[in-house]
């Protein structure tokens, strides 16, 4: 890894297909992010910044927004966390901590690097980590327009008939059937001025979705990935996400050679166009976002 000193740059989006007009938070997270980075030069600690910012914001699907899954109780969070220092550390179906992604990170000081359900919880609990915050109006919100939707004919997932949601019900509780489907993360990539790179995401899971299900978002490789020639976070529906392992693909092109932005552009061209998919990525002289239909985003760089 270079220590040549270069402009830090942080790019974070806050959902593939979330409202435009919660951009103000990715603002706010990208300038929580330069602060960090102007207060110790850490990529990983800007990440996390920013990312916490967002879990932190109640409209983004994460942290205190995070969306509720089909019975309408039950919250399942996944984090992660990369640098190029070695840290990597994440968390999957995690119900009742404050900002995962500092879970994510605490993992990573641990032997493991994914921790899951209980035990990440029960980890949460003898670190004193805060607990989540009561469900707001926003989140039942959502949750009675997605139970809406879902019984109607256009499928929430596309290819994915509404049904099988039905067929394959895993909750304690039983269906109960009467607008837009939660599958957006937030995430942060970061480039340090010594060079180093970090990455960030947390998301309150997808919806509709089964009890217990994983998304992309702490699958490495898949919704992360940080190595010494930049980093890359992907946002959107995880189950097509993972199946062409996005953010180590895309990260494969940038360390070739090719052009941050021709690099998103092709991870893009991999899915139809009806999959709504983002992309965020810093490399060592550039730092972009793209999504099929639109996407919060901020991108900084150091003065």
């Amino acid at each position: 890894m270079s220590n040549t000193q270069q402009a830090g740059a942080v790019v974070v989006h806050g959902g593939a297909g979330a409202p435009l007009d919660h951009e103000d938070g990715c603002v706010l997270a990208a300038r929580r992010a330069l602060a960090q980075l102007q207060a110790n030069g850490d990529a990983l600690d800007a990440a996390i910044a920013a990312v916490t910012a967002m879990e932190d914001d109640g409209r983004f699907n994460a942290g205190s927004g995070s969306a509720l899954c089909l019975d309408g109780a039950t919250i399942e969070m996944d984090a992660s966390i990369m640098d190029t220092r070695g840290r990597l550390g994440a968390v999957a179906c995690v119900r009742d901590v404050k900002n995962p992604v500092l879970l994510a990170r605490a993992i990573a000081d641990t032997p493991h690097v994914l921790l899951a359900g209980e035990g990440a919880e029960r980890f949460a609990r003898s670190l004193g980590m805060a607990r989540s915050a009561p469900v707001s109006e926003h989140q039942r919100a959502q949750h009675r327009q997605i139970m809406s939707e879902l019984a109607g004919s256009v499928p929430l997932m596309p290819g994915i008939d509404n049904r099988l949601f039905e067929r394959f019900w895993n909750y304690k509780t039983p269906i109960q059937l009467p607008k837009s489907a939660a599958c957006d993360t937030v995430g942060a990539v970061v480039r340090g001025p010594d060079g180093h790179f970090a990455v960030a995401c947390s998301t309150g899971g997808s919806a509709p979705s089964l009890l217990g299900r994983v998304g992309d978002s702490p699958i490495i490789g898949s919704g992360f990935f940080a190595g010494p020639h930049g980093a890359v976070a992907a946002s959107g529906i995880g189950e097509h996400i993972m199946r062409h392992l996005l953010a180590r693909t895309v990260y494969g092109w940038i360390e070739d050679g090719m052009p941050l932005q021709k690099a998103l552009e092709r991870g893009l061209d991999l899915f139809d166009k009806e999959v709504n998919v983002g992309l965020i990525a810093v490399s060592r002289q550039e730092a972009g976002a793209l999504c099929h239909h639109g996407m919060p985003q901020a991108k900084m760089t150091q003065r």
